[in-house]
């Protein structure tokens, strides 16, 4: 287990430095973001925004700044209200001259939604907020109408799988366009369809120091249990009593 870090003790290089993408990828890394309160609980009346503490929107931001894009189910995406996602571009410029991440003309991510069904609302703040449009991740099955009226809405819509968007195919298309350092935001069907297809490279958990009690879900979904060992990379304390955590997958040795 890794010291305890004061996160009032770290400058801005500092926390960049710990939550880097690995340097010269060859395939997209598989990037998962998290917050969860003390008791487990995902979300607190029904977003997760509800648990977020300054110190959780730290990082969420940097983590932002370091992705390629940001991939987010379709659930997550209509109860969180996604709409473009909106960065530093000074700093984004920065990151990648240092190789870090970010984009050399300072470009936001993109945002990715995952949809088995293309059930999105063409005119819902995903397609109408300034920015870059969005890329809809769906499948041969869904219906045709529905990807037409997302595509009239001005979002790129891709085919990752015929009836369920698989992860190889998710990595896939993102792999076409560029993009290897993902940041998947949820929600926890999709995080748990990554967990059971084996492709979570990293997880940065936030645990607010809350109590919910309820009948908030945990992080992770699926219908089949896949333990995955995980190393912690590093575990940060905020003076409000939030912990920072990353956790990397333990590649078995060759």
């Amino acid at each position: 287990m890794p010291n305890v870090t004061q996160l009032a003790d770290l400058g801005e290089d500092q926390l960049v430095g710990m939550y880097a993408y690995p340097a010269r990828l060859d395939r997209p890394w598989m990037r998962v973001n998290f917050v969860a309160s003390i008791d487990g609980a995902a979300t607190l009346d029904g977003r997760s925004g509800g648990l977020a503490t300054p110190s959780d929107k730290k990082v969420f931001h940097l983590l932002r700044d370091l992705a390629d894009v940001v991939l987010v189910g379709a659930g997550t995406a209509r109860a969180e209200n996604y709409g473009a996602a909106h960065t530093n571009e000074r700093l984004r410029i920065r990151l990648h001259h240092h190789g870090f991440g970010g984009h050399p003309d300072g470009a936001p991510p993109r945002i990715a939604v995952v949809t088995a069904s293309a059930a999105l609302d063409p005119t819902s703040r995903l397609f109408t907020d300034s920015g870059a449009h969005p890329l809809i991740l769906t499948t041969a099955d869904a219906p045709a109408d529905r990807k037409k009226a997302l595509t009239d809405a001005g979002a790129e819509v891709v085919e990752a799988g015929e009836t369920a968007c698989t992860a190889g195919g998710i990595r896939t298309a993102l792999a076409e366009r560029g993009f290897l350092r993902v940041l998947c935001e949820g929600g926890p069907a999709l995080f748990g369809d990554l967990i059971e297809a084996e492709a979570v490279d990293d997880l940065c958990l936030t645990v607010t120091p809350l109590l919910v009690g309820g009948s908030g879900r945990r992080i992770a979904l699926s219908p089949n249990a896949m333990p995955t060992p995980m190393a912690c990379r590093h575990l940060i304390v905020a003076v409000d009593g939030t912990q920072l955590m990353r956790w990397e997958r333990c590649h078995p040795h060759p």
